[in-house]
């Protein structure tokens, strides 16, 4: 193995021909600059026959300044390279068909006829002055002896790299290691790998060439392209440097600010376990994992977030644990109780059995609810029971059965709203214990959906002047009003005592 792998980019090029995506001349130079940045060796801006806009991209491109090499792609045609070689890029990257199923269906030619043009090609390119790359288009599908004779021509045509494709990825890691090795047999100069994804093999057929000895590995970020995308450079990059020890010049700090300009300018959003750069990638809701990663990272991450630009990120949820909700609630500087902890650790179990998603949000609003309860031995009264009614012309109504001091009482109350009537009812029942009136009542926090908790918070007083607030948190925002009224009577009755 090359002790140094040269990463050569195709999102510009490769990676923007994945359907829906169209990228303008200013949004591929702001790729280009973030792919310099993040340490590319080659960035392959674009096709320039295509259009004028790719041609107006390159000379924005070649504009920039940039330290990476800048690579145009062209058929093996000289209208192509002509196109090529009119936006100066600093190399250009021609391809031919080699296997039968293109050389005699596609193009309706025969190997002798196929060779002598990718002679001619690469020979016109190095006439000019410019570093030619050369690939033989479906290589992995071609007759192994037909496709050694191609590169050793090639090499002998002047082509400073060869790059062999597998272009509707059907290879396997051990047959791109066993046709590399054959292909080095055969030419001295550089060998490039360019591996699609169409079984999901693409990284790991661009490792195996490597390891057969290809200097250089083409790549996309977030591994997008046709069909079902190319090799990763997240995952191309972080494998080299860390399962095999081998050096990029992939400044890993970046890979996740890439990864996400490229999710924005393309609209191609990342499924959620996607390595390295997927939302998941360093999430953690399981209580055993959450408490060995708080404990020492290293029992279940393979390296630390932060090495590609990232920081990790403790869930809840219903296998959520007490390390990993304590260490979401100390982050936010919340520093509950056991008791309080065991309370807020159930109300997030009890969302996630309902097929809840929790957010941090969530949790924090959970949080300041029980945190702000008053301890047991201070509440006077308890809620035992709820019904509301409501609906098209029906008066909102709600029925409310306390436990005051030990006894029960029932009260039903009509109002604007179920919440209204709900804290009316309240009121009727404690109003023998002091004249409480509500002062304010807001929700301060929904979180995303239709089963969002909702956190109300409410203000009262009484007679005497006594002023307190109390929140309260449920996806029922009725639940959550009584709560939260139910906790500040609470809180006023022992602040009176």
């Amino acid at each position: 193995m090359s002790e140094v792998v040269r990463i050569f980019d195709t999102t510009l090029r490769d990676g923007e021909q994945a359907p829906g995506v169209s990228l303008t001349p200013d949004q591929k130079l702001e790729l280009a600059i973030q792919l310099d940045s993040l340490g590319v060796d080659v960035i392959e801006a674009g096709f320039p026959i295509a259009s004028e806009g790719e041609r107006e991209a390159f000379r924005l491109i070649m504009g920039a300044g940039l330290k990476a090499e800048v690579c145009a792609l062209a058929r093996a045609d000289k209208r192509d390279i002509d196109a090529a070689m009119s936006v100066e890029p600093n190399s250009i990257h021609t391809f031919f068909s080699t296997s039968d199923v293109h050389i005699r269906n596609v193009l309706n030619t025969n190997r002798e006829e196929a060779l002598e043009r990718i002679v001619e090609a690469i020979s016109y390119v190095k006439d000019h002055g410019f570093v030619c790359e050369f690939s033989p288009m479906d290589a992995t599908r071609t007759d192994l002896e037909y496709l050694k004779a191609v590169c050793k021509a090639a090499e002998e045509a002047g082509a400073d790299r060869i790059d062999i494709p597998d272009t509707v990825g059907i290879m396997t890691p051990r047959k791109m290691y066993e046709l590399i090795s054959e292909v080095k047999k055969v030419v001295r100069i550089p060998i490039s790998v360019h591996c699609h994804n169409d079984f999901g093999l693409a990284v790991a057929n661009t490792l195996a060439g490597v390891e057969a000895g290809a200097e250089q590995a083409h790549v996309t970020v977030n591994g997008i392209g046709e069909r079902a995308g190319n090799a990763a450079l997240e995952e191309v990059v972080m494998a080299l440097n860390l399962l095999y020890g081998k050096k990029t010049r992939i400044d890993t700090s970046k890979i996740y600010a890439t990864s996400q300009i490229v999710r924005r300018l393309t609209g191609i959003h990342l499924q959620p376990h996607k390595p390295i750069v997927g939302d998941n990638a360093f999430a953690h809701e399981s209580g055993i994992h959450v408490k060995g990663v708080v404990v020492d990272p290293r029992a279940f991450e393979p390296f630390k977030p932060e090495l590609v630009g990232r920081v990790r990120k403790i869930v809840a949820g219903k296998h959520a644990g007490r390390h990993g909700v304590k260490t979401i609630l100390e982050e936010s500087g919340l520093k509950p109780s056991e008791s309080q902890l065991a309370e807020i650790l159930r109300r997030v179990k009890e969302l996630g059995d309902k097929g809840k998603t929790v957010t941090d949000t969530d949790v924090l609003a959970i949080a300041r609810s029980v945190i702000e309860m008053p301890p047991a031995e201070e509440k006077t009264i308890d809620l035992k029971e709820l019904v509301v009614v409501t609906g098209t012309g029906v008066m909102p109504t709600s029925s409310v059965k306390l436990v005051v001091r030990g006894r029960e009482y029932t009260s039903a109350e009509t109002g604007v709203g179920p919440v209204d009537a709900s804290l009316k009812a309240i009121q009727r029942i404690t109003q023998s214990l002091a004249k409480i009136s509500l002062r304010e009542f807001r929700i301060e926090a929904v979180t995303g959906g239709s089963d969002a908790v909702a956190e109300v918070i409410v203000k009262v007083d009484d007679e005497r002047g006594n002023l307190v607030s109390a929140r309260g948190a449920r996806e029922d925002i009725v639940m959550a009003s009584v709560e939260a009224m139910i906790n500040a009577i609470n809180k006023l009755l022992a602040k009176r005592a």
